[in-house]
């Protein structure tokens, strides 16, 4: 066998093995790769992120472990009933907010607790469980249920921070009763009025 020929072989057997490293390194990532984590969680990555300092790894490793145990989930759809209580629930609470911003925070908070759990999300009393799984499949808007949360439980809150917390986390709410299944009410609320002059 001539030198030339061997030369050729040997290039062709490190390009196969390179080839072949690439495709089992991507496969090992699977579809729990950092690149599928920061598409699937979009803002709710960067957050995680951002509270492991900045240690991308750390992050990929906690979202990862998020969707091994949520991601079969299933979630229950409403019946028109209960979408009818849980948005009578929430003009509600968007109503009382003027004269009590906490109390109506507090009753937000409440409400997306049942709401999520209603859905067939963890709802045995522990807060972190149920947000871990509800940003599995609602990573978009998720970040408005932290809002309230925080904003519910947190004695200094100030009035703008609690708006801004309402705000948020009604388009957590209208994630969860899925808005384009549900009937739209025929007048804005008067949050909604305070939302606009808040712009």
């Amino acid at each position: 066998m001539s030198t030339g020929v061997l030369i050729v072989l040997i290039v062709i057997i490190v390009a196969a093995l390179v080839i072949g490293a690439v495709a089992l390194n991507r496969r090992a990532a699977g579809p729990h790769g950092p690149h599928h984590l920061k598409r699937r969680f979009g803002p709710e990555y960067d957050r995680v992120v951002s509270r492991h300092d900045g240690d991308t790894k750390a992050a990929d490793r906690e979202l990862a472990e998020r969707v091994q145990r949520h991601g079969d989930l299933r979630e229950r759809p409403l019946d028109p009933a209960e979408r009818e209580r849980f948005t009578a629930r929430w003009a509600a609470a968007q109503e009382q907010f003027v004269e009590s911003p906490h109390q109506a925070v507090a009753d937000a908070d409440l409400l997306l607790r049942e709401l999520a759990g209603a859905r067939g999300f963890p709802s045995g009393g522990e807060y972190e469980e149920q947000f871990a799984a509800l940003s599995v499949h609602h990573a978009e808007h998720v970040h408005g249920y932290r809002r309230v949360h925080s904003a519910a439980h947190e004695k200094q809150a100030d009035t703008e921070e609690m708006r801004t917390a309402m705000i948020e986390a009604r388009a957590f709410f209208d994630d969860l009763v899925d808005e384009r299944e549900r009937p739209r009410p025929k007048s804005k609320s008067r949050l909604n009025k305070l939302q606009l002059k808040g712009s």
